[in-house]
């Protein structure tokens, strides 16, 4: 039923670019840790950058356990599922690193993002995951769910934003700085959005 891939190509690829979400799955060191599953959506927020490597914005929000836990260790899974068409789940495990504002990296990287208008959504870093393992499996059991739209709120709430109401946004939320477990989540204060 499942397939391991050695490359993130063809109809893999494209499967994976074509989907309206994607779900994060990340852990600390600590066996009593804090699991964290996340979705993700926002067409054009996600890319696959070559054969072994995708990346996708990470953007406002009242958390940031996901960076937490790759600044610890690094570890992640990604999911795609198809809820339309052929039934298909692609998983891809690997090792994840956030990509700072102030990075030398930056621009290079948001170029891979043409198609989303980063300055509506409170952008904060962008997150590269190297596979170290890619496999599908059936998905039989995914329901059948149909996409309409992406929702407009998140642009809403944080187009209004710049770097310094940004700043201390998440300054304000308990959970941003510091992920649930007592770990460093999000550099505060923030580095200015470099120009695109």
């Amino acid at each position: 039923m499942g397939k391991t891939y050695e490359r993130i190509d063809g109809r893999l690829r494209t499967f994976i670019e074509d989907q309206p979400m994607f779900f994060t799955a990340t852990a600390p060191l600590a066996a009593d840790g804090t699991v964290n599953l996340s979705p993700k959506g926002l067409r054009g927020s996600w890319a696959v950058l070559d054969e072994r490597t995708v990346a996708y914005l990470d953007f406002a929000g009242s958390n940031a356990e996901t960076v937490a836990h790759l600044r610890e260790n690094g570890r992640i899974t990604l999911m795609w599922c198809a809820f339309a068409g052929p039934p298909n789940i692609v998983r891809v495990h690997g090792r994840g690193e956030p990509v700072f504002r102030d990075d030398p990296r930056w621009r290079e990287l948001i170029g891979h993002f043409p198609d989303i208008d980063t300055t509506l959504h409170g952008l904060r870093a962008i997150v590269v995951v190297r596979a170290e393992l890619i496999r599908d499996t059936c998905g039989y059991a995914v329901p059948f769910m149909s996409y309409d739209a992406d929702r407009d709120l998140h642009a809403r709430r944080f187009a209004r934003e710049d770097d310094t109401s940004l700043d201390a946004y998440f300054a304000g939320k308990e959970h941003v700085a510091t992920s649930i477990d007592g770990l460093p989540g999000l550099p505060l204060p923030l580095p200015p959005t470099p120009a695109r």
